[in-house]
Formats: structure tokens, sequence, C-alpha cells
């Protein structure tokens, strides 16, 4: 009995198509102009926290489901912090904060971040707020970590007040 081979290009298309089918909560947002989130960032006085990401990390898929996509969803969170992601391996697009273009490559470089994932909370200039919570030891503590760097970077912030 010969076994079956499913070509590579039909299990894409249907990553794909069912990537594209998932409703919008159960995605991050991607990086796009972070000109435009510091604006909104600052007239909300919340800090933005950005999760670095590669593609087949499964540290970061966890990362992203068990933590910031539920998150992302409460209402509490959505006071508190404005979330976006970068792909580090990615050629996406961006506005830095400065208002200049870049990708979603670049812009991890500048950032040194190296390590998935990493999770940084950065203020309405693109300055970090809070120490760096990077790479993902379980998810025991996790959820702490990162309430912790939301409150370092919420007090940052309205210390400037």
């Amino acid at each position: 009995m010969a076994a079956r081979v499913v070509p590579t290009r039909w299990i894409l298309a249907c990553l794909a198509a069912l990537f594209a089918a998932m409703p919008a909560w159960a995605q991050m947002v991607q990086a796009r102009d972070f000109a435009a989130d510091a604006r909104l960032a600052s007239q909300r006085n919340i800090p933005l926290l950005v999760l670095f990401s590669e593609a087949g990390c499964p540290w970061c898929e966890r990362t992203r489901k068990e933590f910031l996509l539920p998150m992302q969803r409460n209402p509490e969170y959505q006071a508190k912090v404005i979330m976006r992601e970068i792909e580090i391996d990615g050629a996406a697009a961006l506005v830095d904060f400065a208002g200049k273009k870049t990708n979603h490559a670049e812009f991890a470089r500048r950032n040194h971040v190296s390590m998935m994932p990493t999770v940084i909370m950065l203020g309405p200039r693109g300055e970090t707020l809070a120490e760096p919570l990077v790479g993902f030891r379980g998810a025991d503590y996790y959820g702490y970590f990162l309430d912790q760097r939301i409150d370092t970077a919420l007090a940052q912030l309205r210390a400037r007040r």
C-alpha cells in the first residue's frame, strides 16, 4: 500500500485560508504605524505592549494564545495597554515612532531583540518603560510577570503627568 503524498502548496493554502477565516479577536494586531499608535497611547496615557515573535515559534504561539489574546479581549486590559505584534523574520512595512518607514525585521534589530518571544512595554516616543519579558519559561508565572511589566509601564507614564 503506497502512502499518499499531500503537496506542500495545498497544506499552505489550507493554513492560509484557516488563518484568514479567524475572527479578529483571535489574532494579535500586527504593528503597521507606531507613530499613529503612539498618538493614541499618549491620548489615553497608556503604554504599547509589543510582542516580538517569529514564524514557527511554539513559545510565541503559547504567549499569544494563552495570555495576550485573552488580555486583548478583556476590557480591563483594553484600558491599560495597546497591543501590537512584530514578526522579526517578516518584511512587513512599518512606520516607526519617528514617522520613518522601516519593516518588522529592522525594527526588531534596532531594539536588540534576538530571543523569542519578547514582550516590550513602550512609551509614546518609543522608549522602554519596563524590563523586557524575554522567553517563555512556562505558564505558571508568566501572567504575573506580564502584569508586573504593564503596571510598571503605567506607573512610569503616570509619574510624568
